[in-house]
């Protein structure tokens, strides 16, 4: 497929109902800077562009999982691909699909008057049937119409949110007491607790470290998946390269003026619970205020606001059906149960994988109360696994025994660090305690542990021919081999993630200082958007196109 779908594909699955819903709670309690949480996650992305869309492109596998043996050897390689299938095609997903159907249930609550299960019924209904008959095929494709439904009913919902007349225009909103005070893009560094946990973790500890789903450090989940379908290297560059610009620097506005002008009409929970009676109490939260303030819509604007939000939902879920069940068929049913099922036993066992997996999630969904809750949930659990999925690329000695030991140490610290009464202890130091305790358990098993058969390593290095020091052992053995000569492009793409980030942050606090007023401010960034994103343009298209073949 062709860099541009492949990318709005994964900016329309990384657009879900519950995106809104977060932004919206983290304005509303952090201000605007708040959003630095996941604003963190760009330094990931522009890595996984750089360094590692190649790579994977490169490896010819069918799903990111098939990597496990690819890369490692023997039972533990197996076990590793056996239990990833199942812990994120199963548990991880459906923890995934259940929040963006909390935020689907409190929609479809203060909109339409739904109860929660019969949200969980209709939408679930309709997202597997979708998923269930159109394959990969049918979301990516459609995941483009959805993504500009999408977009066009959140920029309609900030629009006439800005022009209620509680709200009273632009200017009135960014002068009123609620609201002046969140404006700034970064953290008050006199707050020291809100500036470590909002700006210094996040970009300093975060991106390496955390699994998150779509922002994996080098890569993984569905945009793995989008990456292996791309046509060329070069199409995978690009697609991540779409995915990681849409995502930070265009999207987010809309959402933030309607947390914005949402502290205006329900400054406080009591003004939404006051607004909402009939409204189940447990979904009561700041990240309700989203689709509380839908309902000013006109109902002409509100169905089409409606319809973008059931896009985004569509889109999203969607994708994590099919990504789930690609796990379960691929990477358990075909290669641990029946290796030689034919292609309708496997599209079977896919479809009915699906409905499982929306049943487990809706079940779920009823039990949870916030977007915020489950965002650090989803932190938690990944802490401290992210520098070993940086790392196994470029050094050898990581094997099998290190991934098992990071995915059992990093489980059972977010169980501790959750749960455990530690009195004084904020949620970043959690977040760094598990990080800690974490990497020191998955470096301990890399030394202790047996290493990777040779040959297989040898096999992994003609493939992938990645570069720098860490394959120092590997190279000496296979270099009079021809077509062995390793990717000499790190230092290159290390530059093209600094210039990356710069662009895609100034043209993020460009937009937001238009929104602003601050237009000499706006044209600065804009200036320094485009002198650092223009070498990075000529790099990816000037770059080789690389392999179409698998």
């Amino acid at each position: 497929m062709p860099w541009w779908l492949l990318g709005v594909s994964m900016v329309a699955t990384t657009f879900s109902t519950d995106t809104p819903n977060l932004v919206t709670e983290i304005v509303r309690t952090r201000g605007v800077a708040g959003n630095w949480v996941w604003w963190a996650f760009l330094v990931t992305g522009m890595f996984t562009c750089f360094l590692y869309a190649r790579l994977w492109r490169r490896s010819g596998v069918f799903t990111d999982l098939e990597f496990y043996e690819l890369r490692y050897s023997g039972k533990a390689a197996a076990a590793v691909r056996a239990f990833r299938a199942i812990y994120l095609g199963v548990c991880f997903n459906v923890v995934v699909i259940a929040l963006v159907t909390l935020a689907a249930i409190k929609i479809g609550a203060v909109t339409m008057g739904l109860s929660p299960s019969q949200t969980v019924l209709v939408a679930g209904a309709v997202t597997v049937a979708f998923s269930a008959l159109g394959g990969f095929l049918g979301v990516v494709v459609t995941d483009l119409i959805l993504f500009v439904v999408s977009m066009a009913g959140a920029i309609a919902a900030a629009w006439v949110a800005v022009s209620l007349p509680e709200v009273g225009g632009l200017a009135n909103l960014l002068d009123s007491p609620e609201v002046a005070q969140r404006l700034s893009f970064f953290p008050d560094l006199s707050n020291t607790e809100l500036a470590v946990s909002v700006l210094v973790i996040p970009l300093a500890v975060q991106w390496w470290s955390v699994w998150y789903p779509g922002s994996e450090p080098g890569g993984g989940g569905y945009v793995a998946q989008r990456m292996l379908a791309a046509r060329s290297e070069r199409d995978a560059v690009g697609a991540v390269l779409l995915f990681q610009t849409a995502h930070y620097a265009i999207r987010p506005w809309p959402w933030i003026v309607v947390a914005l002008a949402s502290l205006v009409v329900f400054p406080d929970l009591d003004a939404i619970r006051e607004a909402f009676p009939g409204v189940d109490a447990n979904v009561i939260g700041h990240d309700l205020a989203y689709p509380a303030m839908l309902t000013f819509l006109p109902y002409g604007l509100l169905g089409l606001v409606l319809a973008s939000l059931v896009s985004a939902y569509m889109s999203t879920v969607s994708t994590q059906l099919n990504w789930g069940a690609s796990y379960v068929v691929n990477d358990f049913y075909r290669r641990f149960i029946a290796p030689e099922a034919d292609e309708r036993t496997l599209v079977l066992v896919g479809r009915v994988t699906t409905v499982l997996l929306m049943v487990l999630a809706g079940w779920l969904a009823l039990s949870l109360e916030s977007a915020l809750q489950g965002f650090n949930v989803l932190l938690t659990i990944g802490a401290g696994t992210g520098l070993l999925f940086l790392l196994r690329w470029f050094w050898w000695r990581i094997s099998a025994f290190s991934e098992i030991a990071a995915m059992a140490v990093s489980f059972a610290a977010a169980l501790y660090f959750q749960f455990a009464d530690l009195p004084g202890w904020t949620s970043y130091q959690k977040l760094i305690g598990g990080i800690g305790v974490t990497t020191l358990g998955w470096v301990l098993a890399t030394y202790l542990c047996p290493a990777t058969d040779p040959a297989v390593l040898a096999r992994f290095y003609r493939r992938i021919r990645p570069g720098g020091p860490g394959w120092k052992a590997v190279r000496a053995r296979v270099a009079a081999e021809p077509s062995t000569t390793s990717d000499d492009r790190i230092p290159r793409s290390l530059l093209n993630v600094l210039l990356g980030c710069i662009c895609i942050y100034s043209l993020l606090f460009a937009t937001g200082s238009v929104i602003y007023g601050e237009i000499v401010r706006a044209s600065v960034l804009l200036v320094v958007g485009m002198s650092a994103g223009v070498p990075v343009l000529i790099s990816v298209l000037g770059g080789r196109t690389g392999s179409g073949t698998r």
